[in-house]
């Protein structure tokens, strides 16, 4: 066993992902780049731990006081990528939000083609702490597939699949209605896996054509506009995260209600205004 004593303080990334700088991840990029100086000394490697007593520079600014956690939900409309920066050229998530929105990160991604509920924080820990999948937080999905599919079809997502020799665990699918030549279903998860839904979807036969996601834990996109914002109250934020920020685990969720599937030729063009209307989309 070793004796030597373990350094004051806390790594550097983390240090600047508490402090709203960037993910842990993207902190580490830009200290490898030299973009990160401790004590007037450009550091090179994320391996050093820092107090409240080190003087910090990010790309030539002091570091600031770590800001209160905070958490958004944004209901993201479909053609955005979630990413920063793209390198095709797309439209992105981060380009598209309000110009009054403090740097944010967001918790887990929903891709190009996907809708509804992203979580956003410009806390790096949080990020982090919530993507975890032994948080084990459900998120709920209205998916619209082509098709007529039975329970007996969908019977492989409820106990699990192996798809080209990825694991996928087992999922809540039910079939919620039948809208021409295509259904309406809302499926639940706790994994969040690239594409995931639309691989399962695939291998039992099904192509979706829609997929909102609905909740992420106990955070819900009810009637929140499309493109538009809304910050979660402090109190609500320590009611479902604790004091120590680490997520509150609840009993198993009931069925959450989410926005209804859109009336047929509804256009889901994005509004106006900012202001909550009635959302469809996913």
């Amino acid at each position: 066993m070793s004796d030597t004593p373990t350094p004051a303080g806390d790594r550097i990334a983390k240090v600047l992902a508490r402090a709203g700088v960037a993910s842990r991840r993207e902190a580490e990029r830009m200290i490898a780049a030299g973009l990160v100086s401790v004590n007037g000394v450009v550091i090179d490697s994320p391996a050093l731990n820092v107090t409240d007593r080190d003087r910090i520079v990010v790309n030539g600014e002091p570091l600031g006081d770590p800001e209160p956690v905070r958490l958004w939900l944004y209901h993201k409309p479909s053609g955005l990528v979630t990413s920063e920066r793209d390198e095709k050229g797309r439209d992105t998530v981060f380009a598209a939000l309000p110009d009054d929105l403090p740097r944010v990160m967001s918790i887990g991604r929903l891709d190009l083609n996907s809708e509804g509920l992203l979580l956003l924080t410009n806390d790096g820990a949080l990020k982090r702490r919530l993507e975890l999948p032994s948080t084990g937080w459900l998120r709920k999905y209205r998916v619209r597939v082509n098709g007529n599919p039975t329970d007996a079809e969908l019977a492989p997502l409820r106990r699990g699949m192996v798809i080209d020799g990825e694991r996928f665990q087992a999922m809540d699918v039910t079939i919620d209605r039948q809208q021409g030549a295509n259904a309406w279903l809302t499926l639940g998860l706790r994994e969040g896996r690239n594409r995931e839904i639309r691989r399962v979807m695939e291998e039992v036969g099904l192509k979706v054509s829609r997929l909102i996601r609905i909740s992420y834990g106990p955070f819900r996109l009810n009637d929140l506009a499309q493109g538009a914002v809304e910050e979660v109250k402090a109190r609500v934020l320590r009611d479902q995260l604790g004091e120590s920020g680490a997520p509150v685990l609840k009993p198993r969720q009931s069925r959450a209600t989410g926005p209804k599937p859109p009336a047929r030729g509804e256009s889901g063009r994005r509004p106006t205004s900012g202001k909550p209307g009635k959302p469809p989309r996913r």
